[in-house]
């Protein structure tokens, strides 16, 4: 089964990404999983607090994915999986699709403010590029609900 790869942050856009994923893989009898990723800078502390950090660190990432598992089931039928890893972000994406041959495309969501469409954007669709193994949809984050539904 194709899965379409979205990224899991707080960022406004990611809600964008994660509706056009949902509402290709109903259409196409996809998937969606959403992959999170815990930099490394919040562990650097002692080991004790390090360990401490991570798993709290884990549990807001099962919070938010809670919310918008919820959010995809009722709105698209689709109930997305979840990978947590831990590393730098562009590298562990990478490493994940590498990883899994069911992901057959990747879902960003491009930042609506301002003439940068995002860090992810900037490396994964530009810098790294070569890289990546699968498709890249980038989904703009002022694309409305609406809009999001007619080119899906």
């Amino acid at each position: 089964m194709r899965k379409f790869l979205v990224i899991l942050d707080t960022s406004p856009e990611c809600m964008n990404a994660m509706r056009y994923a949902a509402i290709r893989a109903s259409k196409t009898g996809g998937a969606v999983e959403m992959l999170a990723i815990i930099p490394p800078e919040e562990f650097q502390h002692w080991i004790g607090i390090g360990e401490m950090m991570r798993a709290e660190a884990h549990e807001r990432i099962q919070e938010h994915f809670k919310i918008f598992s919820d959010v995809l089931e009722k709105n698209e039928h689709i109930k997305p999986s979840l990978v947590i890893r831990e590393g730098e972000k562009v590298t562990e994406i990478l490493k994940h699709i590498q990883s899994d041959p069911e992901v057959g495309v990747l879902v960003l969501g491009a930042d609506a403010k301002g003439s940068n469409p995002g860090p992810l954007v900037t490396d994964l669709v530009g810098r790294r590029s070569g890289e990546m193994p699968v498709p890249v949809t980038v989904v703009p984050g002022s694309m409305t609900k609406e809009a999001i539904i007619a080119v899906s």
